[in-house]
């Protein structure tokens, strides 16, 4: 099965623009409930999935492509001239929103679940995703080591009864 080029064109062009909002909330907007309700669902990855599958399948109606990915002695120019199909192309940018987003949405939960700061590393995924997640996987060592110890040795003090710290309703 081959897809005409008008679709080939709509179903990229209608990816970007898919994924788009997901990213818009983890970056803009991470602490709704808007934001953590959307992100706790996986039906963004099944039908991105779902498109990727049907890309995938109806790129390799060429019978050249399929036997150049499979030969373990593939260079790096077999895989140029292979991506130099729309199709191929296509289905290769697919895979990169798809799992750009999924490592998006792993960075994301981290933040909601250690108070670690994500939004430059959201950004940097979007755009550079192994970049994204280098930077996620600095910050949240660092987070680690330096802030999250004081947060919770201030933790410490206030559930133990302190007298001397200020505690959140004004009392001392």
């Amino acid at each position: 099965m081959t897809v005409d080029r008008p679709l080939l064109e709509l179903l990229f062009s209608g990816a970007n623009l898919f994924v788009l909002p997901f990213w818009t909330l983890m970056v803009l907007v991470p602490n709704t409930k808007l934001t953590r309700r959307v992100m706790q669902s996986l039906l963004p990855f099944a039908a991105l999935a779902g498109l990727y599958l049907f890309l995938f399948i109806t790129s390799f109606g060429n019978v050249e492509g399929i036997e150049a990915l499979s030969d373990p002695n593939l260079s790096l120019g077999d895989l140029a001239a292979v991506f130099a199909n729309p199709h191929v192309t296509a289905t290769g940018w697919v895979h990169f929103l798809a799992f750009d987003l999924f490592v998006g949405r792993w960075i994301y939960w981290q933040g909601q679940e250690s108070g670690v700061f994500t939004r430059h590393s959201l950004a940097l995924c979007l755009f550079a995703g192994p970049l994204g997640l280098l930077s996620h996987l600095v910050t949240d060592a660092v987070w680690r080591r330096f802030a999250r110890p004081q947060a919770q040795s201030v933790d410490s003090l206030t559930t133990k009864g302190d007298t001397t710290m200020q505690t959140t309703d004004g009392a001392s």
